[in-house]
């Protein structure tokens, strides 16, 4: 029977989340939850599409399972964060480049980034977005220094640069240091290597998870999300125009499964250890986008613009392995149905609220 938390509604959800799929996460990950009750967690990053998913499980977990957490979410726009209500949580304002004081914290999930915006544009400039990520994971790691405190740090995929096949964590990589728009991944990998310097120094625990794509309730619409453009010429009846040959291969995992992967990686990952995030089972652009298109009745017109050449296929595909081995964790929700999830929801509310 949940054990609701004194001032915490069980029925509040953040951003109109579904509250199903968080309770599911909430069952998996109770263990490893019930291990950093009580304590005062910083999220940085903690309002966009995959931050907000898990401030709402530990929104939610609080309130169902009593776990007295303090949860603290660092935000440059506090009137934004739609997260008025909720007594376990406290706004804290500023940029996480220059960290403002905290307070005493004992768990900090660093997210903040400017993945969701457009190149080149504002949050979007490479050079901003690597002063971002890397100025960022250095405050970060300075505040977790000073109060002992352990970091979850959610890195990204582009770390590995260009892939054809599925990519494991001990693999090989490398980015084009001379294109820009190597700017994020080659930040995310200078970003991790900081995690690594500061736990080596004994200074922090830091465990880095490689975040890859993902579908689901709050992507973000009309920007390079390639699952998120699709759904979004099917709500609007448009016609989903594929500018490649839809050839390469990528996988996404439901961001509601999300929580339970970082709460056991934040509980059992070891220190200074990289590990993949996502699913390993991969589709087509194509296919994407012809499942996106039949969520409505008729299906929209799916068109292929791009003629598929004799170079190696690109892939974004995780092997997921480490994470399986280590923690058991797998995907539970199928892209089928992740994607009709997420169509649901988006279809529930007007564009301004998602």
């Amino acid at each position: 029977m949940p054990r609701t938390a004194p001032g915490e509604a069980a029925d509040h959800v953040p951003w109109s989340l579904p509250p199903g799929d968080l309770d599911d996460g909430i069952e998996r990950s109770e263990a490893d939850l019930s291990v950093v009750a009580g304590a005062r967690i910083l999220v940085t990053g903690g309002t966009g599409f995959l931050g907000s998913w898990l401030v709402a499980s530990l929104i939610r977990a609080n309130a169902r399972l009593g776990l007295g957490m303090q949860i603290v979410v660092l935000t440059r726009q506090p009137a934004s964060a739609l997260l008025d209500g909720f007594p376990s949580v406290s706004i804290l304002r500023g940029d996480v480049r220059s960290m403002p004081d905290p307070g005493p914290v004992d768990v900090i999930v660093h997210g903040a980034t400017t993945s969701s915006s457009t190149y080149g544009q504002g949050d979007g400039d490479p050079r901003v977005m690597a002063a971002t990520i890397v100025d960022g994971t250095r405050a970060v790691l300075d505040a977790a220094a000073g109060r002992h405190s352990r970091v979850l740090f959610l890195s990204s995929g582009a770390v590995y640069g260009p892939q054809v096949g599925t990519v494991a964590e001990d693999a090989p990589s490398s980015l084009d240091s001379m294109d820009p728009r190597s700017a994020y991944g080659e930040a995310k990998r200078l970003a991790e290597n900081l995690c690594a310097a500061a736990t080596a120094a004994g200074e922090v625990e830091a465990v880095v998870a490689r975040l890859f794509a993902f579908v689901g309730p709050r992507i973000p619409l009309g920007v390079h999300f390639a699952a998120g453009n699709f759904l979004d010429d099917a709500l609007n009846g448009r016609p989903i125009v594929v500018r490649g040959d839809g050839v390469p291969r990528r996988s996404f995992l439901y961001a509601g499964d999300l929580p339970e992967w970082c709460w056991a990686l934040l509980v059992r990952g070891r220190s200074g250890t990289a590990y993949n995030v996502g699913s390993p089972d991969a589709v087509t652009i194509e296919a994407l986008a012809r499942r996106a298109a039949s969520l409505v009745t008729p299906a929209v017109e799916v068109e292929i613009l791009g003629v598929p050449s004799d170079g190696p296929v690109s892939w974004y595909v995780p092997s997921t392995a480490l994470a399986e081995s280590e923690f058991g964790l797998r995907p539970r929700t199928s892209l089928e149905v992740g994607l009709r999830k997420t169509f649901a929801w988006l279809s529930a509310r007007p564009r301004g609220l998602i």
